[in-house]
This record gives C-alpha cells, sequence and structure tokens, in this order.
C-alpha cells in the first residue's frame, strides 16, 4: 500500500490541493498497479515564513487554468464566432487537421473551409478525457454535432471527437474526427 506525502505553501485553494492529491494517486495507480483505495496520499503546508527558495520568503503561485477547461472556453468562443477571443487560446505555431487530412494554420481559414460544408455547427459534449506528458496535456473530448447544412436543413447526433495538445496554457494542435461525411451521403 503506497503511501504519498506531498508539501505546499499554505494558501493553494482547496480545489486544486484536491486536484493535486487525485492526480498523485492515479499516478501511483497506473505506475504499479495499486487500486486507488490503497494509495495514501497526505498533503502537508507549511507557512510562507517557514519557506525560502533562493533566499527569498516565497507565496504559493496561482494554478494554472486546468487543460480541459482552456479547450471548453477556446470551443466556446469557437462556436460564437468570436475568432479574437479564440486566438488567445493558440499556440503561435498552432496547427489543426480535419477530417481528409485539411490541415489549416488560421482560424479564418476553417470558417472558409467549413461555410462550403454547413451554415451553421454546435457541439454538445458526452466527455473531456486529460492525459499528461510532463508539461504537455492532451486533451479528448467527445459528443454530437448539431447544426444546418447549406440546404437550410437541420443535422444532429453527428459523432465528433477532437484530441488536442496543450502546453504552456495554450493548444498547439487540435484533430478532429466525425461523421459528417457519412451523414452527407
Amino acid at each position: 500500500m503506497p503511501m504519498i506525502e506531498c508539501t505546499l505553501i499554505k494558501g493553494y485553494e482547496k480545489d486544486t490541493r484536491q486536484l493535486l492529491a487525485e492526480r498523485v494517486t492515479d499516478a501511483a495507480s497506473s505506475t504499479i498497479g495499486a487500486h486507488p483505495d490503497q494509495v495514501i496520499v497526505t498533503i502537508k503546508e507549511v507557512h510562507a515564513t517557514n519557506y525560502m527558495r533562493g533566499r527569498v520568503t516565497r507565496t504559493p503561485a496561482a494554478a494554472p487554468k486546468q487543460p480541459d477547461i482552456l479547450v471548453r472556453e477556446y470551443l466556446s468562443a469557437m462556436e460564437q464566432r468570436d475568432l479574437e477571443l479564440a486566438k488567445q487560446y493558440l499556440d503561435k505555431d498552432f496547427t489543426m487537421v480535419f477530417p481528409g487530412g485539411v490541415k489549416f494554420k488560421k482560424l479564418e481559414e476553417l470558417i472558409l473551409w467549413s461555410g462550403k460544408r454547413y451554415k451553421s455547427v454546435k457541439k454538445s459534449f458526452e466527455s473531456f478525457d486529460t492525459s499528461f506528458n510532463g508539461l504537455e496535456a492532451t486533451v479528448f473530448c467527445s459528443g454530437y454535432l448539431e447544426g444546418t447544412w447549406l440546404n437550410g436543413e437541420a443535422f444532429s447526433e453527428i459523432r465528433f471527437i477532437d484530441r488536442f495538445i496543450v502546453s504552456n496554457m495554450k493548444i498547439k494542435f487540435q484533430s478532429v474526427w466525425n461523421d459528417m461525411a457519412e451523414s452527407l451521403r
């Protein structure tokens, strides 16, 4: 039964401490095969006055926004066609790949391309799954598309999966898979 102790500077939000404990539990479980019920995680807190790094007393840094939240906010901005807001979530070298291997570097290119396929589209989400590899996160979201075809006919229940790579609080890459082409037939 693994027992893992973490020490934090006092002042981190309750949700941040909870997320840390959950992720440490998951890491231990996946690494050594222990059931999560067998993993004990404790978090000690030290007062900032009792902590120093580089000869400077430190206070906790704000926890970063979680990658799945960044992706949700980006997708919301895209759905609202607020491209300026959406761009704020993207890395300078952002690339996206859509069905058929169609690649874009700019959101405006995507809007032009999609304008030849449908009038509007909205996503309803079933799940968001996040995994980490060092400081980089992969976020998968899945669910269904609904909207309006170019001829004015409504569509719904078209499956999709999006995969995002997030690093340094920016989306670097997006891959999109969906059954839209199947629905057009």
